[in-house]
This record gives C-alpha cells, structure tokens and sequence, in this order.
C-alpha cells in the first residue's frame, strides 16, 4: 500500500507537477504544449483498455472470492490478495465504468460484485471497521486505518446513487461510528483535534486525509439524509483541517504529530478531499461561504500542481482523488480550467506510462512520475488511470470540455 506515503518524509513534495504535452510513450521529458480536447469515445476506450487490463493481469476471479493481486507480476513482498485500498480503488473503477456512454451497463454487474466482495474486510466486535488486510480465514488481518474506511464509505456512497440500493447507505452510515473513533479530544496538544491515521496506541500523528476524507463523507451523507448529526461532524472535522493544516489556498500540511512537529509534505488528495468537502457542504447547506472556499482552493491548488512536474510526479492514485473532486466542484461552479488540468494529466500519461503490449501503466516506486519499465503494475495505479478515464469520457459525453 501506499502506508510509506503518509509516514514523514524525508524530500519535500514540492518537486512534482503537470505534463500537459503529448509526448511520445515512456518520454522522460516531455516538452509543454496546450492539450487537445478530445471525444468521448477516445476517452471511454481508454477507459475500456484499462479496464480490460486490469481485469485480466490483476483480477483473481470468482474461485479467489472476487480479489485482485495488489502487483503483477506478483512481488515477493506482496500478500497473497491485495491489501484493503487497492481493492477499494477497483472497486471505484467499476462505479465510474458505469457511466461510460453506450456501454455503461454492462458494468454494472462487476460493480455490484466489488461492493459484495469488500465485505470480506469488515470486522465486527468492540471496535469494528474494514481492515487494511483481509482477516481470518483469508488471512490475517491488519490494522484498522481510518483514511481506508473513510473512502471504502465514499465509494458506497457513489454505488448509492447509482443504483438507489439503501443497503449500501446503510454500510456508509456504519462507517462514520468508526471514523468519529478518531477524533483525538485532547485539549492539551497543539491546535487540538484532528483524527488519528489508525486505530492503535502506537498512533502518533493527526493526518489531514483522514480528518478531510473524514469530513467529505459526513458531508455526502448531510445531503442524502438531512440528518444533523452529519452536517456538525463534516463542519468540525473540516473546520479543524482548514485552520490547523492549511499553509496556502488549496494546499494542506500533511500530519502533526503528538510531539508538536508538522509534517508539511503536500499531497493531491488532500487538496482535492477539501475541495470535495467544501462542495458537499455547499450542495447541502446552500452556504455560498463553502463554494467561494472550493473555488479559492480549487484555483489555489491548481496554479501550484500545475507547475513543472508537480501533478506528473504524484502518485496516479492521490491524482485520481484530486482530479475528481474538481470536476465535482465544475459541476456547481463551471471552470474550464479544471477538466483541462484532468484531461492533460490522462493524456499525457496515457501517452507515457502505458505500455502498449499488456495496456498496463507502470510508474516509479513512488506510485507515480516517469515510466519504469522495471517496474510491477499494480491494482492501485491501473484502477486510478480506469477512474480518470471513464470521468473524462462522462464529461465529454454530457458536453464539459476544456477551454
């Protein structure tokens, strides 16, 4: 998993950015160039392609409980299914195929499946919550990570409105019990609250993602429920990350830590969890306050990560977040400069990151950057690059395109 992304690091993530260049495949400088809009049928093909291939290199089948390997080919470090996350992250690919045009249905059985199949993580008990490894019998279970259960819960929320079955409302309820587990209520730390990353005593830190992602889902669950509740955890939980974490419009320190230190490494998916909450609350309040806070963020973030190499050199995945919770934003407030800021990053990674031979997109070992040919495929990163895709396709279809 992506575990060694959070702990603190030791280069600053200030080193990454945007290929906005077609460049030819596996390019390791790619030079600047305005990005073409492109159709919804390139786009959902491309969808189609990754799909195909992560079903068919990474997907273990009915006989492996509907699992996916977390690398192929298979590294000697690797469990013998994928950790919780990458599970999840196919599981998310699934939903957005849904939306493909023309095909979209015939998706909808594979999602259905991944949302059956994430149960095999849940435990029970005294203190329950999807764990980051599969427990007995499949295996021998992990921590309880709070970033993990918040976005399990988000992808049943969009399963939820796809579908309209309650039963996957309920399960995104049950998770805010386990996330609200986080909140740290001691007075005596520095800039108090903020949730801790998972559920142990040997927690040290207050991470930005969970309290966000955290916070972006009691937001969603406010505008299907009205339940007040909700709307007063999303408030908190978003309160705490905008004035404890915050170094710049759109861009959010990383951690704290209980020993006072802040770890101020910048990541795209923070960025994009508070322009996701900040849009939720809009939607579900009316509070035009929220709105003009996600379009500050929104521009803010952009005009940082779309700078050299920034957003080419994250991790697909925290790209794939980001890019999304724009276009959710452009949804209620129109900018063209996001969906051109997202369909630059996809082409351009298409373009350098596949390889053509398998249709598998292989990155560093940092989950994102040039491509390695060295380098394992992994559910994590083909079923980002699926999420990217299949939204661009849906955007196009329904007439968004870029400046």
């Amino acid at each position: 998993m992506l575990r060694s992304l959070l702990r603190r690091a030791t280069v600053p993530a200030v080193c990454a950015g945007l290929l906005w260049a077609a460049a030819p495949a596996h390019a390791q400088t790619p030079h600047p160039e305005r990005p073409r809009p492109l159709p919804a049928g390139v786009w959902a093909d491309r969808a189609t392609d990754a799909y195909r291939s992560l079903q068919t290199h990474l997907y273990e089948g009915a006989d492996q409980h509907g699992l996916y390997l977390e690398h192929t080919p298979r590294q000697a470090t690797d469990p013998e299914h994928s950790f919780l996350w990458p599970f999840r992250e196919a599981a998310a690919a699934a939903v957005d195929m849904q939306d493909l045009p023309r095909t979209g249905p015939a998706y909808r059985r594979d999602a259905t499946e991944r949302f059956d199949t994430v149960e095999l993580y849940f435990t029970s008990g005294d203190r329950p919550g999807y764990r980051s490894y599969l427990p007995a019998p499949l295996g021998q279970g992990g921590d309880i990570y709070y970033d993990d259960n918040a976005v399990v819960a988000l992808s049943q929320l969009d399963q939820y409105e796809h579908t309209g079955d309650r039963r996957l409302l309920k399960r995104a309820e049950q998770v805010v019990p386990v996330v609200s587990r986080a909140w740290d209520g001691d007075t005596a730390k520095d800039c108090p609250g903020g949730m801790d990353w998972f559920d142990s005593p040997a927690n040290t830190v207050r991470a930005t993602n969970v309290t966000a992602l955290s916070a972006q889902l009691a937001a969603r669950l406010y505008e299907h429920t009205r339940n007040r509740a909700y709307l007063d955890k999303a408030e908190q939980w978003y309160g705490w990350v905008s004035s404890c974490m915050r170094t710049a419009p759109g861009l959010y320190a990383n951690d704290r830590g209980d020993d006072g230190s802040t770890n101020e490494t910048l990541w795209t998916y923070n960025s994009g969890a508070m322009i996701g909450t900040a849009t939720a609350l809009y939607r579900g309040t009316g509070d035009t306050g929220y709105l003009d806070r996600a379009v500050e963020d929104a521009h803010g973030s952009l005009a940082y990560w779309t700078q050299g190499t920034r957003l080419h050199d994250q991790p697909a995945v925290f790209n794939a977040f980001y890019l999304k919770d724009l276009l959710a934003l452009d949804a209620v407030r129109p900018d063209p400069a996001y969906l051109e800021a997202m369909s630059a990053y996809a082409d351009s990674t298409y373009r350098t990151n596949r390889d053509a031979s398998t249709g598998l997109f292989r990155f560093q070992p940092s989950n994102g950057g040039d491509y390695d040919p060295q380098a394992p495929a992994a559910t994590l990163n083909q079923s980002a690059m699926v999420q990217i895709f299949a939204t661009l396709a849906d955007a196009a279809h329904h007439g968004r395109r870029p400046s």
